[in-house]
Parts: C-alpha cells; sequence; structure tokens
C-alpha cells in the first residue's frame, strides 16, 4: 500500500528520518506529506512510532478528476469491499484547492454516493448500516487531481494520552518533539526548559530518551478493522513494549513560576510513565543557573501576542544573554513568533527554523554551544540531585 505520514508545514524531513529509522524508504510527496510503501504492520508501527506526524493515512485513489462525472465514475468502480465491509461507518470529508470543483459539500457528497453504490454492489445488498467501526475517508482536489485516502489515526498523533488536564497555550505534543529532534540534546546531556508549563518539552524528551513509542497508550481507528487483524496490534505492540530503556539515566528538568501548571506537569509526566526521569521546579528564569556542563536549553516561551504583553516580553527576552552568560558551554533552542527578536537579545542565531505553533507562524532560533571534549562523560545523576543553582 502507499501509505502517508502527514504533518505541519516544516516538519517533513523529520517525519522522513523518523521513517527512515523504522525501516522504510520514505519521500517527501508535498509540503505537509510524506509517503512510503508497507504494509499492515507497518501502518501499525507508523502510527506507535512516529513523533512528529499528525496521522498516517492509506492512499486509495488518485486519478484527474476536471468535473464531477470523473469523480463519481472513478469513485463508484473501485472495489471499496477491500477496506470496508458492509457495516462501515465512512464519513466523508473533503478539500479543494486549484481546481474546477470547488464546493466541498457537493465533493462530499458525490463520493459517499460513489462509495455506497460501490459496497452495496459487491456486498449485494440494498442496505448498508453503518453500525460497524468507523473508516474516515478524505477526498482532496489539487489542480484538478483528486487523491482519496483512508485514516488509520482517527484523533491526531499529538493526542498522546497523557495530557489529560489542559493549561493555558499548552505546546502540541508533536511540536514539542521536533524541537527536541532539532536541538542537539542527547540523552546523555542536561536537557531544561525553563518556560515548562504543563511539562511537554520534558515529558516528549524523557519519552525519547527511554524509547517509549508515544502512541503506545492510546488507541487508533484501525485498530477496529477486520482487515488489520487483532495480532498485528499485539505484535507491533509488544514489540514497542520491548524496546522500552528502563535502564536509562537522564537529567531533564523543567521550570516555570507558576506552581498551578508545574502541578499539571507532575501529573502528565505520572500518566506518560516518565515521573522517576524527570524533575519540575518553581523557579523564575532570571535564577537560572548550573554548574553542570554543555547543558540543553529547550523552550517555548511566552510570544506577547497579545499588545498589552508586548513589554513584558520583551522584558524577559532581554534576560536570556544575562542568563546565558552564566552558562557559557549550553546550548539555546527558543521558538517564538515575537518580531526581532535577535535584536532584543543583541545576537544572531546560529540556525533558524520557520515553524508553526498551531497557526501561529513562529521562527526556531538554534544557539549552539561548544561540542563537549573527545572523552568526555557526564555526570550520571538522578534528576533530583542535579543542580541548578
Amino acid at each position: 500500500m502507499k501509505i502517508i505520514a502527514a504533518g505541519a508545514f516544516g516538519l517533513e524531513a523529520i517525519i522522513k528520518r523518523e521513517l527512515i529509522a523504522l525501516g522504510y524508504d520514505a519521500h517527501v510527496d508535498q509540503p505537509g506529506r510524506v509517503c512510503f510503501a508497507g504494509d499492515w504492520l507497518a501502518v501499525c508501527r507508523a502510527n506507535l512510532w512516529l513523533r512528529t506526524a499528525d496521522r498516517v493515512l492509506i492512499e486509495v485513489l488518485k486519478f484527474d478528476s476536471p468535473d464531477f462525472e470523473a469523480l463519481f465514475e472513478t469513485v463508484k468502480a473501485f472495489d471499496w469491499s477491500e477496506y470496508l465491509p458492509a457495516d462501515a461507518q465512512f464519513p466523508v470529508n473533503g478539500k479543494s484547492r486549484l481546481s474546477t470543483l470547488t464546493s466541498v459539500p457537493a465533493i462530499q457528497r458525490s463520493v459517499k454516493k460513489a462509495i455506497v453504490e460501490s459496497l452495496m454492489r459487491v456486498h449485494d445488498t440494498s442496505h448498508l448500516p453503518e453500525s460497524g467501526a468507523e473508516y474516515p475517508i478524505e477526498i482532496a482536489l489539487l489542480n484538478d487531481t483528486a487523491t482519496v485516502t483512508l485514516d488509520t489515526t482517527g484523533a491526531s498523533l499529538h493526542k498522546r494520552g497523557y495530557r489529560t488536564l489542559n493549561a493555558e497555550a499548552p505546546l502540541k505534543e508533536t511540536l514539542a518533539a521536533a524541537l527536541i529532534d532539532l536541538s542537539v540534546w542527547h540523552p546523555d546531556r542536561l536537557l531544561v526548559d525553563p518556560f515548562c508549563g504543563s511539562g511537554t518539552i520534558p515529558i516528549e524528551a524523557a519519552m525519547i530518551g527511554m524509547n517509549i513509542a508515544p502512541g503506545l497508550h492510546r488507541e487508533f481507528a484501525c485498530e477496529q478493522w477486520p482487515v488489520v487483524g487483532s495480532t498485528t496490534w499485539a505484535d507491533a505492540k509488544q514489540a514497542a513494549h520491548d524496546l522500552i530503556r528502563h535502564d536509562r539515566e537522564l537529567q531533564i528538568i523543567g521550570c516555570d513560576r507558576d506552581n498551578r501548571v508545574l502541578e499539571l506537569a507532575r501529573f502528565h509526566a505520572d500518566k506518560a510513565g516518565v515521573k522517576n526521569q524527570l524533575r519540575f521546579e518553581h523557579r523564575d528564569f532570571n535564577n537560572l543557573e548550573s554548574g553542570v556542563e554543555y547543558g540543553c536549553i529547550v523552550t517555548n516561551p511566552p510570544y506577547g501576542e497579545r499588545l498589552e504583553d508586548e513589554d513584558a516580553v520583551r522584558e524577559l527576552y532581554e534576560d536570556i544573554p544575562v542568563v546565558m552568560k552564566h552558562l557559557p558551554t549550553w546550548s539555546l533552542f527558543l521558538i517564538t513568533s515575537f518580531p526581532g527578536f535577535e535584536l532584543t537579545i543583541g545576537k544572531e542565531a546560529d540556525r533558524r527554523r520557520k515553524l508553526y505553533n498551531g497557526r501561529i507562524q513562529c521562527t526556531y532560533y538554534q544557539y549552539l554551544g561548544p561540542r563537549p571534549p573527545r572523552g568526555y562523560f557526564p555526570d550520571h545523576r538522578n534528576p533530583s540531585e542535579v543542580p541548578l543553582d
């Protein structure tokens, strides 16, 4: 099957790397979509292991669709019983860009009707109860080319299952994992998030360090599909359980000046199974110091999106060079939409990358500290014993 890992713009290269690490020959098909070939086990493994993608889709059809007749007849001619049983629920969502067919509701109705007629013909029935498992279908038109996909994921992959309590402006788990991937952090180094909020970046780092599959404790749409088979899912999950590094000793610390969100962070770390691999501290950013060398700061600070917050955020950012002066061997990785960030802190980043935090266009600023010298061995200590002052 042609399988698509769909994600946010700007993360395609990371998703591709993740798929290659899983053993698949992946390539970027178009912005936001990375493709690879695989079977149902590959679908299960991609859903379980992809940290930065949003969902895993199967490309069912791709064809020229200049008018409704071509759309309807091509979808109708396909044998949908390959995927859908007679009792399947199959909601159809659509989108259209730069195409002759522009009415999304009409496109959705046409595809739905075509699939109904195909299934009634193949299953030799005049009634489809739609009382079974759900098979979400998407029809996307781009430049008069129609792509019909089957969503195997269901709820977006950023919903790992551990964040059940909400905080203000939470960072998506998929973006947090991408920020860590784009940093120089390694499980042997200290990682600090001084604006950790409800704990997403430290928790994602701990899951990476322990090699915990991000989808291990949630459900997926295709788990209920007979065509996949329960043993396929059982094998994929057992393999993921076996690969967890319970012996890993990590040094990960999250800080925030809001005690309320720190309680949420501790709760989420417990739910994620990583509470013993990190700690959370009540601490202002300008009080951040450490005797540990070669640490990494990976963080998502306030942006000042509201005009009334802009001055406070500027003052906060002006503290960054003061804090980093006391951490000369550390690297800083920070995402923000704040205009003139480099001018504010008085230093150009070594690298920059455009990313989206939800619908907010941001820049990921990367300030690289010196590399640890050859033969450097980090001081492995329990997170509760790592000094930050």
